[in-house]
């Protein structure tokens, strides 16, 4: 698998680079979803103000917010055999992931890993638009995130009670005995 990833910065006050970080996240997702294609995508960091331009021209959504994904495979009409899936754009908000980071008191790597993670799950076709959806999408994300950078997901713990009580095997990424722990751990120490 060959993952092709343009990391472009638009922010020019920002100097941090998240680009391996990003690679690491989506070769993980790739593995954790048996997904052996060569992709291509693109991950471009702005201000609030061009997300919110954004959202206002092609969601008819007059604010800012932290990530926007836009999927190219949600038509069938970009997909051609033999060349690399074009998963599509993920834009972050640098100046949201900022805020966020010191609101839920984490540091902002482990923000823009999570706002990533987040967009590459809606890009490979995974929503949370229902109480189900969200678990899996949850579920997904704290894989990715934990195994890739060590973060896990803010809600991991409520999802590992929850996974304790389903007892199956979720799309082969836990093996039906594997106990889980619902310990304590600092997910935000990096």
């Amino acid at each position: 698998m060959n993952i092709d990833l343009a990391y472009q910065n638009e922010v020019t006050d920002f100097k941090e680079d998240y680009e391996k970080d990003f690679q690491d996240i989506i070769q993980t997702t790739l593995e954790v979803l048996h997904i052996n294609d060569d992709i291509e995508m693109s991950v471009i960091l702005v201000d609030d103000e061009k997300i919110h331009e954004i959202n206002r021209d092609y969601r008819h959504i007059d604010r800012a917010t932290d990530v926007i994904s836009f999927a190219l495979e949600d038509s069938e009409q970009f997909y051609m055999e033999g060349m690399p899936r074009e998963l599509g754009d993920i834009f972050i908000s640098v100046d949201h992931a900022k805020m966020q980071a010191s609101e839920y008191g984490h540091s902002l790597r482990r923000e823009m890993c999570f706002l990533f993670c987040h967009g590459c799950l809606h890009l490979l076709g995974y929503d949370h638009m229902t109480e189900e959806e969200e678990k899996e999408y949850n579920l997904l994300a704290n894989r990715c995130m934990c195994t890739t950078v060590g973060f896990i997901h803010l809600e991991a713990e409520p999802l590992l009670d929850w996974l304790n009580k389903k007892m199956f095997d979720f799309r082969g990424l836990i093996p039906k005995d594997l106990a889980l722990s619902t310990d304590k751990y600092n997910p935000y120490k990096d």
